[in-house]
């Protein structure tokens, strides 16, 4: 029964009651319970899980996930109204409103207090909406994108999402898989598991169903380990004592991946009660931060060392001028909020989810907003052949012997070695089986038996399955790479008799492979060896002294927009490098019909070349060099951190188990929806399409989105330092504050608005042009060269009010209020209109035009401006209404302002060509 369990699943509810202070114990707890999970026999284990082989029910699973909850290591508890509510009030601006509202509700105004705690209300509900907006997108995308795993219920196999997996769960693993949950192994065949995200080894481990035994002898162990090495190279075996689950050959871990063979297993843990969850809550490891990420702190902490700069100044100028320090103190608080933009979040969020939005419309699906950014600043896209460039269809065209004449042995022999294998088939493998006529004729299942079988690796690029033949002994039949296989082979097999593989014979073999890799075939090498009936475990020391039966020739033609998209993205900057394992001929040959590598024996690095090089030797190749060719995962992940170290953003776009390690250390990882797990969960980046077209479409996409972003960052960035300024200098000589609180952050508050519809914006397509990334050594000189322009004018209304008004020859109540009413319609004014001068390069208005909202928005907040001096708010606020006199002149300098500001701007952009909107273009470095 269920409740009689008593090994793994009671450590869930034993582990919610463990203290924060005890989480190492947890970790030994579990680890215990893992091991003894280990040691019990298999049917013992689903017995006690309340499984069995044909599963678990649909009532038990429905009990379980209600206990359990879902099978994710960290769940993201989504926010309640109040949460978010709460969240959105932790900010400065919100702080300092309530704080104000509260001084001036205890000071005896009412109205105030009231005018603040609207604007509170007003700026966190609108947060709110825009955020929970994003939110429910971000949902959206990533529903769309799952990873999945193959359970046994109720006797059937089924696929479903990764999340829903409970204990007893029983799941089907093969080559490709990711670990789903931890689980005690019930069956394998030749299972081979990369384990390198919990143990740091990057060589597989070989997995077995068998109990380990209580006390591990040491000559077990040894022979085990032994075996292990044999069968598997590159395999890393255990040992005695078992002093850790990780060691134990019956188990497999969620975070870890099938690289060869299937099983089946039963699900021991999920989610948080995983071994991975366990190290988890004992220790968290800080989250890499990406580009993006690194260029919006760099951002803040300018505006932060900005802040500590201008408020001491402010508050020390305006406490020894007035003499009222508290009023000094509010009013430099006031001013910190100024400079602060405090909408980033909002702006960044709002961008990438709507970014995301019309990206998934492309068949693009972002699975970590952030992503967005490096893939607009992309400037190096490295991708695999085959799907990309190529139709992905492999077709088998031609098996020949070794002189190149049709031979139908070599089709009977390929079919009965992808036939057995029981790892991931390849395209290559599909391909062969699609003869379906050879099962028949052979009749395959009957006359052939399986043995056993060596796994396909990225070192030897061959595998091997041996079968026994009916009356005729055992078969060894060896498929893979024509290098690596014609150096196992001694003879060769030639109209049905074995003559000896002598020189002149192999020099004719690898001359019918160079044709037909000329003519644009894949090709691979089949060798066979006859071996005794007997039952041992075959290892890789068996695949010697082949006898070459021929070849395979497959064809997967170039795709019709390749060219096209290949041209696209280099007019976007974005140079397209191959990376694949393939052959050098025939990679050449299809690149060459697609506009990449040039000339023949141009542009292409092998990977024993890039074996033989340093890095430093390596750094001075690859920007010259398109393709590269018969390489190792280990050397496509070197290629992709040299070109990084020479200062590219590196994308690449792989759907293999041996592209995992390239994915994982790109700047942007991507992949396509029907790629392997391992595959998909190292990508940032789904593709629901393969093409190099809709890769296109992201990549325009993903600029569009960054230059939104950058827009508010220089909009708010350099009108703010302007009205600093201005502070600054009417701080040191008018006899009053330049403008009181309130006005500054209902000011604020307002031009905030203003920038919220930004995200709807279009972006001019010379700045789509080429790829961007954060500079904030630009957006600096960018604010010191725009951010005073706007003081001139502030100054400018200063001396109007002052002299032509009289405010400084009258410095009474009235004519303070009329001259903060003049500066705050002035500066509400220029602020909302320079959001048009800055969002281009172009001339504003004429040969650039914002989108609808951005204009309907200025429209509105310019209007707003207009109507409150006029308004029942007006005393609330401190204003009055303006002589009529001011509306001209302030239409002059509106007037005067833009132009400067668009001759200046003209300025910047031809004297600092790589500054062009804060952003670095890398094509100009």
């Amino acid at each position: 029964m269920w409740v009689r369990f008593n090994v793994l699943p009671r450590v869930m509810a034993w582990g919610r009651n463990v203290r924060e202070d005890s989480k190492a114990e947890l970790v030994r707890a579990q680890s215990a319970r893992l091991l003894a999970a280990a040691r019990m026999p298999t049917e013992a284990v689903l017995e006690q899980l309340g499984s069995s082989l044909a599963g678990l029910t649909q009532e038990a699973v429905q009990e379980r996930q209600e206990q359990y909850g879902p099978n994710e290591v960290v769940h993201e508890q989504r926010q309640t109204v109040w949460q978010r509510l709460l969240d959105n009030a932790r900010n400065p601006l919100v702080i300092l409103l309530v704080v104000l509202a509260i001084l001036s509700l205890a000071t005896g105004d009412p109205k105030g207090a009231v005018m603040m705690g609207v604007m509170v209300v007003l700026g966190v509900v609108l947060r709110y909406f825009q955020e929970a907006r994003a939110d429910a997108a971000a949902r959206e995308l990533q529903a769309m994108v799952s990873t999945t795993a193959t359970v046994i219920r109720d006797g059937r196999k089924q696929e479903i999402p990764l999340r829903e997996l409970v204990p007893g769960d029983v799941v089907c693993l093969a080559a490709g898989d990711m670990v789903p949950a931890d689980i005690r192994l019930l069956s394998t065949r030749d299972l081979f598991v990369n384990q390198a995200a919990l143990t740091g080894e990057s060589l597989p481990v070989e997995k077995v169903a068998e109990a380990e035994p209580e006390m591990a002898a040491g000559t077990q162990a040894e022979a085990g380990a032994a075996a292990q090495a044999e069968a598997h190279p590159g395999a890393q075996a255990g040992g005695p004592p078992l002093a850790s689950p990780l060691e134990a050959r019956n188990l497999a871990f969620m975070g870890t991946n099938v690289e060869t063979g299937t099983a089946t297993a039963v699900v021991l843990a999920t989610g948080s009660q995983t071994y991975l969850g366990s190290l988890a809550r004992s220790a968290v490891a800080p989250a890499v931060a990406t580009s993006f990420d690194v260029g919006v702190n760099r951002f803040t902490w300018l505006m932060i060392s900005l802040m500590a700069v201008m408020v001491p100044v402010v508050f020390l100028i305006n406490g020894l001028t007035k003499g009222d320090w508290l009023q000094a103190f509010l009013f430099a608080l006031a001013v910190a909020v100024g400079l602060t933009p405090e909408m980033l979040p909002m702006i960044v969020t709002v961008n990438l989810s709507k970014g995301a939005l019309a990206m998934s419309r492309r068949k693009v699906i972002v699975k970590r907003l952030t992503a967005i950014q490096n893939f607009g600043a992309m400037d190096v896209l490295c991708t695999d052949k085959t799907g990309t460039i190529t139709v992905g269809q492999v077709v088998l065209e031609r098996h020949v012997d070794f002189r190149g004449r049709e031979n139908e042995d070599v089709l009977d022999y390929a079919f009965l070695n992808s036939f057995y294998q029981t790892g991931l088939k390849s395209m290559l493998d599909v391909a062969v089986l699609a003869h379906k006529e050879v099962q028949d004729d052979l009749d395959v299942e009957r006359r052939y038996q399986k043995v056993d079988e060596i796994p396909f690796d990225f070192v030897r690029r061959r595998m091997s399955v041996v079968v026994h033949e009916e009356g005729d002994g055992q078969l060894l039949i060896c498929k893979g790479a024509v290098e690596e296989l014609l150096s196992l082979c001694t003879t060769v097999l030639d109209d049905g008799a074995v003559l000896s593989l002598d020189e002149a014979r192999r020099q004719e073999a690898q001359e019918q492979v160079h044709q037909l890799n000329e003519a644009g075939f894949r090709v691979l090498a089949l060798g066979l060896k006859r071996l005794p009936a007997e039952e041992r475990l075959y290892t890789v020391k068996d695949e010697t002294d082949l006898t070459l039966v021929g070849f395979l020739a497959f064809l997967d033609p170039p795709k019709p927009t390749a060219a096209q998209a290949i041209q696209e993205l280099a007019a976007l900057g974005v140079q397209v490098k191959i990376l694949t394992g393939d052959n050098d001929v025939v990679t050449q040959r299809i690149c060459q019909q697609v506009g990449l590598g040039g000339e023949p024996g141009a542009g292409l690095l092998l990977g024993s070349q890039i074996e033989a090089m340093t890095d430093t030797q390596l750094a001075k190749q690859v920007d010259r060099v398109s393709i590269f060719a018969k390489l190792a995962p280990a050397h496509k992940e070197r290629v992709i951190r040299v070109l990084q170290s020479r200062g590219h953003v590196v994308g690449f776009m792989g759907d293999g188990i041996n592209d995992a390690p390239a994915l994982r250390v790109a700047d942007v990882g991507i992949s396509v929806d029907s790629a392997v797990d391992i595959a998909k969960e190292s990508s940032s980046i789904i593709l629901l399409e393969n093409s190099l077209l809709v890769l296109r479409d992201g990549v325009v996409e993903g600029r569009r989105v960054f230059g939104n972003i950058l827009k508010y960052v220089k909009m708010a960035a350099s009108s703010n330092f302007g009205n600093m300024l201005s502070v600054v200098g009417g701080s040191l000589f008018l006899p009053f504050l330049p403008m009181l609180p309130l006005q500054i952050l209902t000011n604020n508050l307002l031009y905030d608005l203003s920038q919220t519809t930004i995200p709807t914006d279009g972006v001019d397509a010379e700045w789509l042009a080429v790829p961007r990334k954060w500079a904030v050594g630009e957006i600096r000189r960018f604010i010191l060269v725009i951010g005073p322009i706007s003081s001139i004018f502030d100054y400018a209304t200063f001396a109007i009010m002052l002299f032509l008004f009289g405010a400084w020859h009258t410095p009474d109540l009235y004519h303070q209020q009329l001259f903060h009413t003049g500066w705050f319609v002035e500066s509400l004014f220029t602020q909302t209109l320079i959001i048009h001068v800055i969002r281009t390069n172009k001339i504003p208005f004429l040969q650039s035009r914002a989108s609808w909202p951005v204009t309907i928005t200025s429209l509105a907040i310019i209007g707003v401006g207009v109507l409150l001096p006029v308004s029942p708010l007006a005393g609330v606020l401190g204003l009055v209404r303006l002589p009529g006199l001011y509306w001209p002149l302030l239409a002059a300098m509106l007037v005067s302002y833009v132009g400067l500001t668009q001759v200046v701007k003209s300025w910047f952009v031809r004297r600092f060509p790589g500054d062009d909107v804060g952003a670095t273009s890398l094509s100009s470095r």
